[in-house]
């Protein structure tokens, strides 16, 4: 057995029927020119094949005093491949529709805790000769972007290369050769960075009430995004040609990441005039950032802060919006890197910890959410990847709607393209395949008023 972190427990705590705490990723492959009739029966049993499975994979929660308990994992000595990996059809007209229909239902189920927390699905159907793979792990095991490198480092940037690896005996990767850090001086650097916080929560104040630079929580409207939610989602997903926002950053002077805010603003800010339901306040997004360092190669951990941007959905021209979601990020920024690595975690922890309410109920719907929206931007492959010669078309991050937060966007780079994958309540979230339109108006909105 292994003591489950106090981090990962939360996950399995937070978890209910309501809540699925998992992440996930739907890829979509075309196969090769070459490829017969038996391509995909004879990928299913080579995935089979790759039986030795890494820990991480065989963790389930330990049995304690004859029940299951959030203390300790188990490891599975013998592991049910067949159950985990599981080979599906589409039903006819095998569209793109009926791909997100399944993903959707797949999406809004708990993983059995009863076996190793993650599933693997080979879809075959559709209508073009494609074929999908959908992966989901719960987030106590790994992270979304932890989640994403081990989908990656399962491809090949060759064509040729048809070794098949599957994410599941993917050996994390070696980490630079440190000297161990003890307990105690562990103990030491987290004590000293509280003590530091003292003077540095004097700057965190003046940046935000004199200056107004920093956002914090509960300064968001109540939508009908912070609402309780379901069990059951539905699910989005759209690829977009990255030269297209790198146009408008070059031409407005602004950042990648500004113009993925800026287009996700303008369809939320449709979608909610559509639904009769957009605030007069600015809706707020968390923004997650990668405190990573250049020289730093590491992969385990949590290395990632957080940081409130005002999305300016009470501006209605597209380039006002996009100006005051930069001057946002850019204060906000500015501020954040004021501080080191742990005092960035512990503003991180402030900002996300409001989220805490949301496992009470009578106080998860009482107070006012402490932001709108979670939108992501994870780390992806800059070239063309390749599974057994089949091209990775697609690979669309699905990750977690929570009460009080029932949409989620995260987007992924993939070769030439940003791909976009939403998760939404339901129920609370209708027609979430309407936001793809909106985004996509959004983003020529953009283009027009910066004069591309």
């Amino acid at each position: 057995m292994e003591l489950i972190s106090p981090t990962d427990s939360l996950f399995l705590l937070a978890e209910s029927r309501e809540h699925p705490m998992h992440v996930g990723g739907l890829q979509l492959f075309e196969p090769p020119a070459e490829a017969g009739p038996d391509f995909i029966r004879d990928l299913y049993q080579s995935m089979l094949a790759n039986d030795d499975v890494q820990p991480t994979f065989l963790k389930r929660p330990a049995e304690l005093f004859g029940g299951i308990a959030n203390v300790a994992w188990s490891f599975d000595r013998e592991i049910d491949l067949e159950y985990h990996l599981r080979r599906s059809a589409l039903p006819s007209p095998g569209r793109v529709r009926e791909l997100l229909e399944l993903t959707s239902r797949l999406h809004g189920v708990l993983l059995d805790r009863h076996r190793p927390l993650w599933e693997t699905h080979l879809i075959e159907g559709l209508n073009d000769g494609r074929f999908a793979v959908y992966t989901k792990v719960h987030h106590a095991l790994v992270d979304g972007v932890t989640a994403m490198k081990l989908m990656r480092r399962a491809l090949s940037p060759e064509a040729g290369d048809h070794d098949i690896r599957v994410p599941w005996t993917t050996k994390p990767r070696r980490r630079s050769r440190e000297v161990p850090a003890s307990r105690l001086s562990e103990l030491g650097n987290i004590l000293g960075s509280v003590a530091a916080l003292g003077p540095s929560m004097l700057t965190l104040a003046r940046a935000a009430i004199f200056e107004q630079q920093l956002t914090l929580p509960f300064g968001a409207p109540k939508t009908m995004f912070n609402v309780p939610i379901g069990g059951a989602r539905r699910t989005a997903a759209q690829s977009w040609p990255i030269k297209r926002f790198l146009a408008i950053k070059g031409a407005a002077g602004v950042t990648l990441n500004d113009v993925v805010l800026a287009m996700c603003a303008g369809a939320l800010r449709a979608y909610l005039i559509e639904h009769g339901a957009l605030p007069d306040k600015p809706l707020i997004a968390m923004v997650p950032v990668n405190l990573r360092t250049a020289n730093d190669n590491s992969t385990g951990g949590n290395q990632v802060g957080t940081i409130l941007c005002n999305l300016a959905t009470d501006l209605d021209d597209p380039a006002e919006r996009l100006e005051a979601i930069h001057a946002s990020m850019r204060g906000n920024k500015e501020v954040f890197s004021q501080l080191p690595k742990l005092q960035q975690l512990a503003l991180s922890a402030f900002n996300v910890a409001p989220m805490a309410l949301t496992l009470l109920p009578a106080l998860g719907t009482a107070a006012p959410p402490p932001f709108n929206i979670v939108i992501s931007n994870v780390p992806g492959a800059r070239e063309p990847l390749y599974w057994n010669g089949a091209r990775l078309n697609g690979n669309y991050p699905m990750s977690i709607a929570t009460e009080g937060q029932a949409l989620n966007i995260t987007l992924t780079n993939n070769a030439d393209n940003l791909d976009f994958g939403l998760v939404g309540c339901r129920r609370s979230v209708p027609h979430l395949q309407r936001l793809l339109g909106h985004l996509e108006d959004s983003l020529s909105s953009l283009e027009k008023a910066v004069g591309i």
